[in-house]
């Protein structure tokens, strides 16, 4: 019997959790195409000088039983180390891993394969103070906005209560839904619309109920009284509101080493990764993808392979552009107007945080505790800070130093896109510097990273997106999976639970995607019934 195959777009969580099912539940052979050199998409793990950056900040922490069994077969749960046993270790590996840590991928002694329980903690900094996140009506805060902001807040949401909003059609009607409008304008406006780059009644309310679900002022309340009674050291949350997990777990050397060990398993059991590569065309007969064309951008040769079954994390609108004249006018122009934010990450070493720890939480050198820091602070563009210290210790190759990133939005080809990086870095330096969460002198290094289409946007022709849907649906071989496969913004569990239900169908024979499209629903993805 002629041995199947499965090409695979992309080697992000979604195409390399499909080419994992694949290899370890079937007989079908997955071919992964990546545009290229790394794995892991955005998930994977940048090295710099011997530090790790985790682009956008990866939690691996899931409401799906599935998935958190899925991350513990790969890299075992090892728990938190002591300072004392994280300077031996990182000692260990500087005498004898020198070259693996200034490599690009992780390193691949078994004793790194393993994750750590870290504790979450990330908060807003606005009015050049910290607030919690999500905001709590504690002293600090009554503090911080001053009583008559308060009461605006207060005022608000009662009124919001009494007379909600009637239609929620944008993400300004679903956060004032929410919220209220005076803690809307506070909280939720401008930081969005850093993030977007289109003000809030521009966005369609899809992304409110992908990234916010459920949570509200009353459940922030009621995970609070909860918290007191909760079992500590538990990563089951199951309960919870995504946005207010207290504890997660992470690879001990960042996001990329869970998806580069997933890539050698599927290797290892037969599956193939071309790297490098850029799928050009897909040839489609009879409601039938019947094979692809691809570019090693190494050598300019092209290449044509043929395949049984078709898996695509690819950007729609390069998925629908490779389709060529196959494509109806309506679908294409639809496919033409999806817009993307685009991402930039600046790394920086430094000596020390001008910002010090203020928290009754215990931290190596004093530093603050934070996962990373909202900036609020509108008198600068950065959008979010990550101490990749405290995602993990083993992200910064000396812990007497700190190793940040600062997050950037934006568009590919504006004014931000357009800076050189040295430029770049400078004006990323100087806008944290001007806040006071650090001091210029005490920099030490720096690198820039650029993220094409990291984040599908609910504005453009979002709105007529299931036209795209439809189209793709009647491809009878050919599933849409992952965040950019879908342009929908899943986190890296939604995009996995893309893929493996993806080839659940195919192995049940089940003929509709509407249980992949399901996927990141509330009633799903919550697992409440």
């Amino acid at each position: 019997m002629q041995e199947k195959t499965a090409i695979i777009i992309g080697s992000g969580p979604a195409g390399l959790t499909a080419a994992y099912e694949l290899v370890t539940r079937t007989d079908i052979k997955p071919i992964v195409i990546e545009m290229t050199n790394d794995i892991g998409g955005i998930s994977k793990t940048v090295v710099h000088n011997g530090n790790r950056i985790d682009i956008g900040g990866h939690r691996f922490f899931s409401k799906s039983d599935r998935v958190m069994k899925w991350w513990q077969e790969i890299l075992p749960i090892q728990g938190n180390d002591s300072k004392d046993d994280i300077l031996k270790d990182i000692t260990y590996h500087r005498k004898k891993t020198q070259v693996k840590l200034s490599a690009t991928g992780p390193d691949p002694e078994k004793t790194d394969r393993v994750m750590l329980i870290r504790s979450r903690l990330s908060r807003i900094f606005f009015l050049r103070k910290f607030f919690d996140y999500p905001i709590t009506l504690n002293g600090k805060t009554l503090s911080n906005l001053g009583i008559f902001r308060i009461i605006r807040i207060g005022w608000s949401y009662i009124w919001i209560k009494i007379f909600p909003v009637k239609n929620v059609n944008t993400l300004e009607d679903f956060f004032i839904s929410r919220f209220g409008k005076e803690l809307y304008k506070t909280f939720f406006k401008d930081y969005t619309e850093k993030v977007w780059g289109v003000p809030c009644k521009e966005i369609a309310a899809d992304w409110g109920a992908q990234r916010i679900k459920q949570l509200s002022v009353t459940k922030a309340l009621l995970h609070a009284i909860k918290s007191i009674y909760r079992k500590e050291n538990s990563i089951e949350q199951k309960n919870i509101e995504t946005s207010l997990i207290e504890q997660f777990m992470y690879p001990k050397l960042g996001p990329g080493q869970m998806w580069e060990t997933v890539a050698s398993i599927v290797e290892k059991k037969g599956g193939v990764i071309i790297k490098n590569s850029r799928v050009d065309e897909l040839n489609i007969s009879e409601k039938q993808v019947t094979g692809l064309s691809y570019t090693d951008k190494t050598t300019n040769l092209k290449h044509a392979i043929r395949g049984d079954y078709f898996f695509s994390s690819m950007p729609v609108k390069d998925l629908i552009t490779a389709m060529g004249d196959k494509v109806p006018k309506n679908v294409k122009m639809i496919s033409d107007g999806l817009q993307y934010r685009d991402f930039i990450t600046v790394g920086l070493l430094l000596n020390k945080l001008k910002i010090k720890n203020e928290t009754d939480i215990l931290t190596l050198n004093g530093l603050v505790p934070d996962n990373w820091i909202y900036i609020q602070e509108r008198d600068v563009k950065v959008g979010r800070l990550q101490i990749f210290n405290n995602w993990s210790p083993y992200m910064v190759s000396d812990l007497n130093k700190v190793w940040i990133g600062l997050e950037y939005f934006c568009n590919e080809g504006d004014e931000l896109w357009e800076m050189t990086d040295e430029k770049f870095i400078q004006f990323a330096i100087d806008e944290l510097h001007s806040i006071d969460i650090i001091d210029k002198n005490e920099v030490i290094d720096k690198t820039l990273i650029r993220m094409p289409k990291t984040y599908p946007a609910y504005f453009g022709t979002y709105s007529q997106f299931n036209v795209i849907k439809d189209f793709t649906d009647k491809i009878e071989n050919l599933f849409l999976v992952g965040r950019n496969g879908m342009h929908k913004y899943n986190n890296q569990d939604h995009s996995m639970l893309t893929a493996i239900t993806a080839v659940n169908n195919i192995i049940s024979g089940e003929k509709s995607k509407d249980n992949i499209w399901s996927i990141n629903a509330d009633e799903i993805y919550h697992e409440e019934k």
